[in-house]
């Protein structure tokens, strides 16, 4: 079930549906971040269901809304840079002798760090992303107040400064209490057929508020350049599958059925009434999570996104949708090839829908309207919501500051907007020239590693080459900023801001199926810190908000550069040949370009990087799942590989260098792990160990570094060093 996200959620366009990312995002989620195929294929799901399903989209009605439109800013926007949070840089200073390189490089660069800077207690997780994020979202602030204040803004200056003053007027939001979402619980209260059941899904699915499974649009796997519509299931409002069945999880799903019911209460329900609701709706989630896909299903098998079918294929496998009039309400009334992934998961919900009581269904459907836009209703929907998905799954000790979590309701909503205007403030034009020299010097490392590779045969590598030489590169920016015009918004208005945007980005969605990829476009904000590869366009991206220490710094000493964004290059590029990424060729297409001795010996060598990081304890009796992380970790060992290999390369004359007393090697490494280091609650990493694709940070920090020669060389670590693995343990795979 994914209708409504937190405010606090990261959004992502469907262009990155299959996309890798660098880092999993650091926002800190109220609402649930479901296992969910809709949220992976389309992430225009990934909003707030607030609008009600009785009107169209295109009729959505709020007193004195203005159109936005592409026009500039009425007054230039100003940063005071003087205010900022602090980088993250490098510094020698925290170098901890006691703990030495050949042991532990993650503590040596980072022990004194963690061990001074615990979780801040809006969040979960603490490190170098989250330090740039805050500098990012103070930016933000700067940017959304001035807008919010002027009352001459225009254009997309109107629609980010309109959000966020309604979203900052708090007391309109507490005194409407439910009144923004009534209209929705009156239509699931009236509900009394199974069709009248359908009839709403595909209501709210119009509105781009989907529950139990969403619609998007992405590139077609056998041919990228045409789109085409993805069906994909939700449903869930616990982190995985197996949060669901035995007793690893068996306290947080009791504290969910708990959070059901108290939900279910604030909204009038009697005690006895909310109790066995609460029973009802998770009995329906246990049942729809047994034909769900785990995360670590979805991260090893990049297949399990796409299902082609017909539309009468779908009608004769789950028949209760009715998917004919389902696409039509949705603008698709002749869609042609769809993919719905997960058959047997609609093949149950179908089933589901006629056998289930409907007085069970109508209790689902009210907890999930109502949990998913508490984070944007009165105070004390926000705060019961916040008391499970943040405190009790995830150890958040208090809420975020209100003017974070409006400006992550900016980003879900109009991001793209924030991140044009974030970019004429905070990105200096120097850093994107700096970056596409760093690309190319990367891009020529990883081609003479691909034509020296000594496991690879040439049939096999002549395609590895093919698909090196498409690569596409997208740095700090868009080269053609989205136009919002026809988005309407208000300044006192908060959920009716939200449900426009809904419908306006669905609409936006759907409008690409059955028409060419425009390949320029991005998924990604600017303002966000993090990068992606993207295989159905074998490109690669890197926001404007990531170029900072310590990932990149136009005056920085080439072997941090190298160490950090260097590397995060190499990572995103290495990503294409991942054990998921190998499996798309140099255009994009899902397709076996591998010789069958060559995908043999690739899988003998990356089945030594999991059983390393299966061998790696992230708390107590809890171990990484190396499967579920074996696409990141190829691209940490990859990445890293390359990034070292370019800096010698590139800068020979600084081979021998030193700066404080440390060498331009040590320095490469130093950096990497300053990237890496990372504070995590107990909880959250509880969570992560089951969801996550990234390993724990710091085991990211020495992982890649123990296989290469050139750090044990660096440090003068002994070949019995913790730090050093040779011979036949030594992973060796790009």
């Amino acid at each position: 079930m994914h209708s409504i996200p937190s405010a606090h959620a990261k959004v992502r366009s469907s262009a990155l549906a299959l996309a890798h990312f660098f880092s999993p995002a650091h926002s800190q989620t109220m609402t649930p971040i479901r296992s969910s195929l809709a949220i992976a294929i389309a992430a225009c799901l990934a909003l707030s269901a607030c609008q009600k399903a009785s009107q169209p989209a295109d009729q959505v009605e709020v007193p004195n809304a203005t159109v936005a439109t592409s026009a500039p800013v009425a007054a230039p926007l100003t940063l005071d840079s003087s205010t900022l949070p602090a980088l993250a840089a490098f510094n020698p200073a925290d170098l901890d002798p006691a703990a030495p390189a050949c042991a532990d490089l993650n503590a040596h660069v980072n022990g004194r760090w963690l061990a001074a800077n615990p979780v801040p207690s809006d969040r979960t997780t603490w490190g170098s992303f989250e330090m740039l994020a805050e500098r990012s979202l103070a930016v933000q602030k700067q940017l959304a107040e001035q807008l919010a204040a002027n009352p001459a803004r225009t254009g997309i200056g109107k629609l980010v400064g309109d959000i966020y003053a309604s979203g900052m007027n708090e007391a309109a939001i507490d005194a409407a209490l439910l009144q923004p979402i009534q209209a929705e619980l009156d239509q699931i209260a009236k509900l009394d057929s199974t069709p009248a059941i359908v009839a709403f899904l595909r209501a709210q699915q119009a509105l781009g508020q989907p529950m139990l499974f969403g619609l998007g649009a992405e590139s077609d796997f056998k041919d990228p350049n045409l789109v085409i519509a993805y069906v994909g299931p939700g449903g869930l409002g616990l982190p995985d599958k197996t949060y669901y069945v035995g007793d690893a999880h068996k306290v947080e799903r009791e504290a969910y059925q708990q959070h059901i019911a108290a939900t279910l209460k604030l909204a009038g329900a009697t005690d006895a009434d909310a109790s066995a609701q609460a029973t009802a709706v998770l009995a329906i989630e246990v049942a729809l999570a047994d034909k769900s896909y785990s995360s670590e299903e979805l991260s090893r098998d990049v297949s399990k996104y796409y299902n082609p079918i017909s539309v009468a294929d779908a009608e004769a496998l789950a028949p209760t949708f009715g998917w004919t009039s389902y696409f039509a309400d949705s603008g698709l009334a002749a869609p042609g090839t769809i993919s719905l992934a997960n058959p047997a998961y609609f093949k149950q919900l179908s089933e589901m829908l006629e056998s289930t009581p409907l007085v069970d269904w109508q209790a689902y459907l009210r907890f999930h309207m109502i949990d998913s836009a508490a984070p944007y209703l009165a105070k004390p929907f926000a705060d019961q919501n916040f008391a499970f998905y943040g405190q009790a799954l995830r150890g958040q000790k208090e809420q975020k500051p209100r003017f974070k979590r409006v400006l992550d309701t900016v980003n879900g909503q109009v991001g793209e907007a924030m991140g044009e205007l974030y970019v004429e403030v905070a990105f200096p034009p120097e850093s994107k020239a700096q970056m596409e020299a760093l690309v190319t010097s990367l891009k020529g490392a990883l081609k003479i590693r691909l034509e020296k590779l000594e496991w690879m045969s040439p049939e096999t590598r002549s395609k590895a080459l093919e698909k090196w030489g498409s690569f596409v590169s997208k740095i700090g920016y868009p080269d053609a900023w989205r136009d919002w015009s026809g988005l309407s918004s208000t300044p006192d208005n908060y959920v009716g801001n939200v449900r426009r945007a809904l419908a306006y980005n669905f609409a936006y969605e759907m409008a690409k199926v059955g028409k060419p990829k425009n390949r320029g476009e991005w998924g990604m904000m600017p303002q966000t810190v993090n990068a992606q590869y993207n295989p159905l366009q074998n490109d690669i991206t890197f926001p404007a908000a990531i170029l900072q220490p310590p990932f990149f710094d136009p005056k920085a000493d080439p072997a941090e550069n190298y160490g950090g964004i260097g590397a995060v290059i190499g990572h995103e590029m290495l990503h294409g040949y991942d054990d998921q990424g190998s499996r798309f060729n140099a255009q994009g297409s899902f397709a076996n370009w591998w010789q069958p001795t060559d995908a043999t010996g690739f899988k003998k060598r990356t089945q030594q990087l999991v059983e390393q990081f299966n061998a790696y304890e992230a708390a107590a009796g809890k171990k990484v799942n190396g499967l579920l992380t074996l696409g990141e970790n190829i691209a940490d060992l990859g990445g890293l590989t390359v990034s070292y290999d370019a800096l010698k390369s590139a800068h020979p004359e600084q081979a021998a260098s030193s700066k404080d007393g440390i060498s331009q090697d040590q320095r490469f490494f130093m950096n990497w792990a300053t990237v890496w280091r990372r504070n995590y609650t107990d909880k959250e990493m509880t969570v992560r160990l089951v969801t996550d694709s990234h390993a724990p940070a710091r085991f990211r920090a020495n992982g890649a570094p123990k296989n290469m020669p050139a750090f044990a060389a660096a440090f003068n670590c002994k070949p019995t060093d913790p730090m050093v693995r040779s011979g036949k343990s030594l992973i060796a795979i790009w």
